[in-house]
């Protein structure tokens, strides 16, 4: 069911109803008028508004909006994870098969979650425990719900492990949760929730930290244990490209309530709501380049009344402008020449402690970076991205070769040497929340690196400095004195791309800064790096798994695989005509738009 706004009545007031007044007899799952509203200093917050749906077994149904739009809190309330204290939950009816959840006791929620009902968290470093081994957490979901021995429900977690791609499965069993990446915990959450093969799958967003080619491989694994078992799911994501591709059903929401819905491919090629075509043309698109992202809010502000082909009309960059731009960029001598860098880890040591192996993170990596270029570095989790990037900046030692920035060697520089070399350049880490201090507000981190390196000697002008610094990445001056928990993922990130220009670095090293956010935030961001690059003279090395958003950003690719670099070209030029395999093989992998394309 597709509708648009009528003249009567908001099509933001709407309430949106998937099924029939009668009730289907093989309905698993159906939501009536839910409201849900937290507490806050100034009283009730509406978070869900009137919001209905009903599942059949078998059935996707993809929820997608952006971050605060309600989508991850209808998941909570159907899990009934919600606190009572804070969280006020109304219905209805909120049916799961014969059993209606507002009247269960919590003793009987338990046996239905993690057995009929199963949820995959967004945040899988919050949802695992921080002090029990990987394996045994899968385990002891199995031990709770069946009545295996424990070297079978062990057997069963291997295999699991296996069946979401996770590398060395008998060794991940025994690793604690932060010993893994953040696409591995997340492959960890995806096998705790699939392993008693549950009626019912809530997955909030469950691939955002993954790379396309693991992402696809799980959306493929969740397709074909949909039809092996007729689980029923619910999707939750802000990318409508990978929604396109899970799901049959699609809720698009907004401040709570239902904008837009239907059957998903007729969503996504004819969309009817002004915000569903913002986030469609917010993901940067692979066929074409901008000069800049559009946002959501110039959807709704009628600024495309035509829609996206408009808009890309109007952002079109020609090829002759880029063409000229690389001429000029080309023809400078290099910043920065990497010359066969390896940066190597021990894997196995004898019992005296001597290494028997290596895991060679980089292996016999050059290239160079140009002033004023985004280099972008692309490819699979584990292939050596980050690594290479904490070398560069002498975070993480190299074995051997060389890294030379502007005439100097950076693997002979030691003690003030390096610190000063630090302020030459910086590093956007990858996760804002856990890069800045929770007890400093976000003032005194942006002045801090300021101190260390003498650029402020006075309080007043350290202040006055990082409250212009706010204003350019897009906050206000009130926002000096807050702590990092009072932002949103976006607003964090901003802050630390504030406080890496305190120091007006001339590299940046940009890890993953948009992948845990959703589309529109990222694109505002990735508008923001590109805005900041011109009036700052910056030069980017921009490390993602996106490789959309690389594309988009970089001047020219590398694509690296198992710590060496498999291509390296013009970023156009490489999506267009890629020369190896594996490129091909990353390039088929990213989710696509405006077609039917299902898994």
């Amino acid at each position: 069911m597709n509708w648009v706004d009528g003249q009567e009545r908001s099509l933001f007031s709407h309430i949106f109803v998937i099924h029939n007044s009668q009730m289907h007899p093989e309905t698993l799952l159906r939501i009536d008028r839910l409201n849900i509203s937290f507490q806050h200093e100034k009283g009730w917050f509406q978070a869900v508004n009137n919001l209905s749906f009903e599942l059949q077994p078998g059935q996707s149904l993809g929820i997608v909006g952006e971050s605060g739009s309600g989508k991850s809190v209808t998941a909570m309330a159907v899990m009934h994870l919600l606190k009572s204290r804070t969280a006020r939950v109304s219905a209805h009816e909120i049916t799961f098969g014969q059993h209606d959840l507002r009247q269960l006791t919590e003793k009987q929620l338990q046996q239905l979650r993690g057995n009929r009902m199963a949820m995959i968290f967004q945040e899988p470093m919050t949802s695992l425990n921080p002090v029990l081994r990987c394996g045994y957490q899968v385990t002891e979901a199995i031990l709770q719900h069946s009545e295996l021995p424990k070297s079978e429900a062990r057997k069963m977690t291997l295999e699991l492990f296996r069946k979401v791609h996770l590398p060395r499965p008998e060794q991940q069993y025994n690793a604690y949760p932060h010993q893994l990446s953040g696409g591995q915990k997340q492959r960890v959450m995806i096998a705790m929730a699939l392993a008693n093969k549950p009626d019912l799958l809530i997955a909030d967003e469950p691939t955002t930290a993954l790379d396309v080619t693991v992402q696809k491989e799980i959306l493929l694994l969740l397709r074909k244990l949909q039809k092996e078992t007729d689980m029923a799911m619910i999707f939750i994501s802000h990318d409508l490209a990978v929604i396109s591709e899970i799901a049959d059903k699609v809720l698009v929401m907004h401040k709570g309530a239902v904008v837009e819905s239907g059957d998903v491919q007729q969503v996504l090629s004819n969309p009817q709501h002004p915000y569903t075509r913002g986030l469609l043309a917010c993901r940067p698109p692979v066929d074409r380049r901008l000069k800049r992202l559009p946002v959501v809010r110039e959807f709704l502000e009628s600024r495309w009344p035509d829609g996206i082909a408009q808009m890309q009309q109007e952002l079109a960059y020609s090829d002759q402008e880029r063409q000229l731009s690389h001429q000029s960029m080309y023809a400078q001598d290099a910043v920065l020449k990497v010359n066969n860098l390896c940066t190597w880890f021990p894997a196995t040591k004898s019992w005296t402690g001597k290494v028997k192996s290596w895991m060679k993170a980089v292996d016999g990596v050059s290239f160079e970076v140009y002033k004023g270029e985004t280099l972008g570095l692309v490819g699979e989790s584990g292939c050596g991205k980050t690594t290479l990037g904490r070398s560069l900046l002498r975070l993480q030692t190299p074995q051997s070769g060389s890294i030379s920035y502007q005439g100097s060697d950076l693997l002979q520089l030691k003690g003030k040497e390096l610190v000063a070399f630090r302020k030459e350049m910086q590093l956007v880490f990858q996760d804002p929340y856990s890069s800045l201090h929770p007890r400093m507000p976000i003032g005194q981190a942006i002045i801090e690196p300021m101190k260390v390196h003498g650029i402020i000697h006075r309080a007043k002008s350290g202040k006055d400095k990082a409250i212009e610094l706010l204003c350019e990445v897009g906050l206000e001056a009130e926002h000096f004195d807050r702590y990092p928990h009072e932002f949103s993922g976006g607003q964090r990130q901003r802050i630390c791309i504030a406080r890496a220009l305190a120091v007006q670095p001339k590299v940046i090293i940009c890890d993953e800064p948009v992948s845990a956010l959703d589309v529109s935030v990222q694109a505002q961001v990735l508008n923001l790096l590109n805005r900041l690059k011109v009036q700052f003279g910056l030069t980017y090395i921009f490390i993602s798994h996106d490789l959309s958003v690389v594309k988009y950003m970089s001047d020219r690719v590398i694509v690296m695989n198992q710590g060496k670099i498999e291509e390296l070209a013009e970023a156009d030029s490489l999506f267009q005509h890629p020369a190896s395999e594996y490129t091909k093989k990353l390039i088929s992998a990213i989710p696509g738009i405006g077609f039917p394309k299902k898994l």
